[in-house]
């Protein structure tokens, strides 16, 4: 078993100080892989202090040293992306082949885009060229407490250490304590990338002991947070008092819109989409909203390809769908399949309880409800694994109203030949993103939500953003 109490804090490798031992779950097999230490109120404290006394040097280190650092970090990264790969697959039950396809190259393309976008970004230039002695300077925001979510451990660790880095910030990382040995293997890594020491610290624990000291204080500039909804509130509450920034990427419960004239493929790519990473990705279609006409094909082909779809140990090659992560998300998932079942859904796939021949490990079947209602607890609830539902719409009007009635607006996505449909349907939807036709948007691209799916933009030139104030400066001569 992997021992993987110790922290990182001051460029070091420290024991915690006030820690409580807790065992890491491989999903797989319900057994430990990994001991941590979950951090007390004196270990956030001393990291805290060595990020507020980093911050002044690093603040004023030149682009030029924040971006070779950033190339040594991708470096190292690439070198050891096989070893992040298994350490995903262990701590949180990404199948291997997805992890390596999947997973760990998420922070790999990152760290290439946040280093394009510093290049490209104008830190400081003149208001515009009738005022040029009123000059516009964007400055890091401070120290920044950095909490990331278990299910794509290394695309939200990147997506918020290197934009925090490249803007001069210097950072609190608490990962997850279900899957942090991805997030241990990371601070490996910038260590050997010669972070300086403060810039970067480690500290693994709870969200009411590690994640509350942080949010709540008063050194601390800026909590960036992906999580669930309930925990984005919290955080929000807590940092209320010290007036700090608080970036919130939250829960999702995406519409697919597939009308009638969409491609053949449409219907079980929007499955697989929906089934990838075992269902646990807050940007997934969870919602297929298709055209009458094309319904009950529709729900024929989903409830074929999921029952299709195989389930097994993410330590096994192959492309298959993998356990969720953990007990109390397993038992969550299967309470909420019996609520679609006594809601009068019409259960076309899969169903409560394991896959045939598993019966240890977190593994759910992949299911698929028809005929569900917006107002149903599945139809509006994030249950974050492999359950779709499906509901018919009459047109395009009530397509619309159907995929913006929810409480979130991370994610939507349109199936349709008709571009001009498309992009007219796509400007209605209350969401921070939209996929058209099974293409995604570009590297750089902001990833964020609007409702109860936050307010932060994740990416490209609007990642950096997050981490800046600006100052604008009358006089420039």
């Amino acid at each position: 078993m992997l021992d993987k109490r110790d922290f990182y804090i001051d460029g070091t490798w420290t024991a915690p100080r006030a820690g409580t031992d807790m065992t890491v779950i491989d999903p797989s097999i319900e057994e430990p892989c990994a001991v941590i230490s979950l951090g007390g109120e004196a270990d956030a404290h001393a990291a805290i202090a060595a990020a507020k006394a980093a911050f002044p040097g690093w603040a004023t280190t030149p682009l030029a040293e924040r971006i070779a650092l950033a190339e040594r970090i991708g470096e190292i990264y690439e070198r050891r992306k096989e070893d992040m790969a298994k350490v995903i697959s262990l701590e949180m039950g990404a199948p291997i082949d997805m992890a390596h396809v999947q997973q760990a190259p998420t922070g790999t393309g990152h760290i290439k885009a946040f280093i394009r976008a510093a290049r490209d970004f104008d830190f400081d230039h003149a208001l515009h060229a009738k005022a040029t002695d009123t000059r516009i300077l964007y400055e890091p925001i401070g120290v920044c407490a950095l909490i990331t979510p278990w299910n794509w451990p290394m695309n939200q660790v990147v997506l918020k250490v290197l934009p925090a880095l490249l803007t001069g910030c210097t950072m609190i990382l608490k990962p997850s304590e279900i899957a942090p040995l991805s997030s241990h293997l990371f601070a490996e890594i910038m260590d050997e990338a010669g972070t300086p020491k403060g810039v970067f610290n480690l500290v693994n624990g709870d969200g009411p002991g590690v994640g509350t000291v942080l949010s709540g204080h008063p050194d601390v500039d800026m909590v960036s947070f992906t999580g669930s909804t309930r925990a984005g509130i919290a955080i929000s509450k807590n940092a209320a008092d010290t007036l700090k920034r608080v970036s919130l990427e939250l829960g999702g419960k995406g519409a697919n819109i597939v009308f009638a004239d969409a491609h053949e493929k449409a219907v079980p790519q929007g499955v697989m989409r929906c089934m990838n990473n075992t269902g646990q990705s807050c940007n997934a279609p969870t919602r297929m909203l298709v055209e009458r006409s094309r319904y009950a094909e529709a729900v024929e082909q989903a409830a074929d390809f999921a029952n299709g779809l195989s389930v097994a140990s993410s330590h096994e090659s192959g492309k298959h769908i993998g356990p969720v992560v953990s007990e109390a998300q397993f038992d969550k998932i299967q309470g909420l399949i019996q609520v679609g079942i006594d809601e009068g859904a019409r259960l076309v796939a899969g169903g409560p309880g394991r896959p045939e021949g598993l019966n240890r490990g977190y593994y759910c079947r992949p299911t698929v409800f028809a005929d569900v209602h917006n107002d149903m607890r599945i139809a509006r609830e994030e249950i974050f694994g492999p359950v779709l539902a499906m509901m018919p719409f009459d047109d395009e009007e009530e397509a619309i109203a159907i995929a913006n009635d929810t409480p979130y607006g991370l994610t939507n996505y349109v199936q349709t030949q008709d571009m001009d449909k498309a992009r007219r349907v796509a400007r209605r939807l209350r969401t921070g993103m939209v996929d058209m036709n099974g293409k995604a948007r570009a590297a750089g691209s902001p990833f964020g939500g609007m409702k109860a799916s936050g307010n932060g933009r994740e990416g490209g030139r609007w990642g950096l953003e997050e981490f800046m104030e600006v100052k604008a400066v009358g006089g420039w001569e």
